[in-house]
């Protein structure tokens, strides 16, 4: 049975905003081993859009830059929306009952998903999905933005902490 993980880069005041820092190459590299690894990756529309930039490849892109996109290319995505119509390749669209689909992935494969997202992950928390969160810890404060957790706060239990690079510190929740 498949796990469904949550995992993004955080402010210390607990925003994420992949435009107002980034993972240091060291990071970047720990994402690509991550990526490699994952059965797959479950997306709201918005973020989907924004991992389409994956799709094509960029002459400037450096060799982890490169390996990430391979590996994000080779995994299979499923996509909530309800806008959307299509996806792009190996992407599914979910139908819209989000309980049941995610359910059905997580019985059908074996590893980690990857949720991608916090209003996704909102969701997939409100109906108990979720079976780890995986905050990576950066020193910044940017005081507004997307939360980390954009709905309730589930009671979570500390099952692992470590430092990667100088800076972060990726600590992982379980459900309490």
């Amino acid at each position: 049975m498949a796990r469904l993980v949550f995992g993004m880069n955080q402010s210390l005041d607990g925003y994420v905003d992949h435009m107002k820092f980034a993972p240091d190459p060291v990071l970047f590299r720990h994402f690509v081993v991550e990526a490699q690894g994952q059965a797959g990756s479950v997306y709201g529309r918005e973020m989907y859009e924004i991992m389409r930039y994956w799709d094509d490849d960029h002459p400037e892109w450096s060799a982890d830059e490169q390996a990430f996109a391979a590996a994000w290319r080779r995994q299979p995505k499923w996509v909530a929306s309800r806008t959307l119509t299509s996806v792009g390749p190996n992407a599914t669209l979910l139908g819209p009952d989000l309980k049941a689909a995610i359910g059905a992935l997580k019985a059908e494969r074996e590893g980690e998903i990857e949720v991608a997202g916090p209003v996704l992950a909102r969701s997939l928390t409100e109906l108990g999905l979720i079976d780890e969160y995986r905050i990576y810890l950066h020193p910044v404060v940017l005081g507004q933005g997307a939360p980390y957790f954009a709905g309730p706060r589930p009671p979570l239990r500390l099952v692992s902490h470590d430092r990667i690079g100088e800076d972060v510190v990726r600590l992982a929740y379980v459900p309490a």
